[in-house]
C-alpha cells in the first residue's frame, strides 16, 4: 500500500496503518533526534514521545501530504523541550556539557565537532537537510525561516564543515 492510503487510513483511526507509517519514518526520526541530542538514549526516547504526539493527534491533519513536515515539526519541537529540560536540570553546568554527553555520544569526535562549530540554527537546518532529508521549502515550514535563507545557511553551514573535517 502506498504512503497517501497509510496516512489516510491512519487519519480515519486505522492503528495498524499508523504503526506502518511509524515504521516508514522510524529512522529517519531517530537519526534526526540522536544528532540533535548527541545521545542515543534521548534520541530513543524522543522518537517515542514524538510518537505518541504523533498518534493522539493525526485526526487533526488535514493533508496526508503534509504528513512529514508535519510529524518532523513534532519531532523538532520533542528535541527543543528536551535540551530545554537538561538544561534547566544542569543550571549549574556549562550548557554543552547539558546538550552533549561525551561518554553517550557515539558520534565521531570530529563531526560533533564540525556541528559544535555552527550555530544552533544553521546546525538545525543541516539535521533536517542532511539527517531528515528535507529540501529548502520544507525546511523553510519547519522553522519558519525563508527558504532563500535556508539555503544560504545550509550552502554555508556544510562549506565550514568541510573545511572543518578536511
Amino acid at each position: 500500500m502506498d504512503e497517501a492510503k497509510l496516512i489516510r487510513r491512519a487519519i480515519s483511526g486505522d492503528r495498524e496503518a499508523f504503526a506502518s507509517i511509524y515504521m516508514l519514518y522510524r529512522d529517519r526520526l531517530y537519526r534526526y533526534a540522536y544528532f540533535k541530542l548527541r545521545s542515543s538514549d534521548d534520541a530513543e526516547d524522543a522518537v517515542s514521545d514524538c510518537v505518541v504526539r504523533a498518534f493522539t493527534a493525526i485526526r487533526r491533519l488535514k493533508n496526508e501530504k503534509a504528513f512529514p513536515a508535519w510529524i518532523f515539526r513534532i519531532m523538532y519541537r520533542v528535541c527543543a523541550e528536551m535540551i530545554e529540560s537538561k538544561i534547566k536540570r544542569n543550571a549549574d553546568e556549562n550548557v554543552d556539557e547539558a546538550i552533549v554527553s561525551v561518554e553517550d555520544s557515539h558520534m565521531s569526535v570530529e563531526l560533533s565537532e564540525a556541528l559544535d562549530a555552527l550555530s544552533p540554527g544553521t546546525r538545525d537546518i543541516v539535521l533536517l537537510s542532511v539527517v531528515a532529508g528535507f529540501n529548502s521549502r520544507e525546511i523553510s515550514s519547519l522553522t519558519g525561516i525563508k527558504a532563500s535563507t535556508v539555503r544560504s545557511k545550509l550552502s554555508r553551514g556544510l562549506a565550514k564543515m568541510r573545511e572543518i573535517l578536511s
